[in-house]
């Protein structure tokens, strides 16, 4: 059972870093059962195709970034910011979700069960909103989207600039806070203005 757990792990590896650098079309099987050292057959076995160990793959790296980062609705520039450190330390997620986008899923939601996944966070959300830490005339399913559109900024997704581990710590902590400000005011509470006075009578 464990030279079986081993094995897989290591095809999963392999298969991570190949479809990452080269897409789902461009991956090569025969570079992930070389760099797994586990045989073509057997990878077969486990996982049927490509398109089987690629779905196994993204799975696997959606666990472990939902698992890495957990919700904290009611200090979103908190969560934002960690989100952004997780995406710099595993980039070949972001980057697998780039491809799933490009090859599998064009529009709606990128991984099945979203809603099942996402339930947590939303319920979060939605009580931070009725706790008064967050806009409650946002939709919950809009704040995440669009806080981790945010987090995601400098990573291999972003259209400006990705960001690289070995940069200088003070860019990255000049990001995190320029994102922790931006978080916070994106999704604040708007003030409630003040009842106007009572019109004086005319003299």
């Amino acid at each position: 059972m464990r030279d079986a757990q081993a094995t897989r792990r290591r095809l999963l590896d392999a298969a991570a870093a190949e479809f990452a650098a080269h897409g789902i079309a461009g991956a090569r099987v025969d570079r992930i059962s070389a760099d797994a050292r586990v045989n073509k057959a057997q990878m077969y076995a486990y996982y049927g195709n490509k398109d089987g160990l690629f779905d196994a793959v993204f799975e696997d790296h959606v666990e472990q970034i939902v698992h890495a980062v957990p919700m904290t609705a009611e200090d979103l520039p908190g969560y934002a910011t960690r989100l952004y450190d997780a995406c710099l330390a595993r980039p070949e997620l972001v980057r697998l979700a780039a491809w799933a986008r490009l090859e599998r899923v064009p529009t709606g939601p990128l991984v099945s069960g979203t809603d099942a996944r996402s339930a947590h966070k939303l319920g979060a959300i939605a009580a931070a909103q009725r706790a008064g830490h967050i806009d409650p005339s946002l939709a919950p399913a809009d704040v995440l989207s669009i806080v981790t559109a945010m987090a995601l900024t400098w990573s291999p997704a972003g259209l400006i600039h990705t960001a690289a581990p070995d940069e200088p710590e003070s860019e990255h902590e000049g990001r995190r806070r320029a994102l922790a400000r931006t978080v916070r005011r994106a999704f604040a509470p708007e003030p409630e203005s003040e009842p106007a006075a009572p019109a004086r009578p005319a003299p």
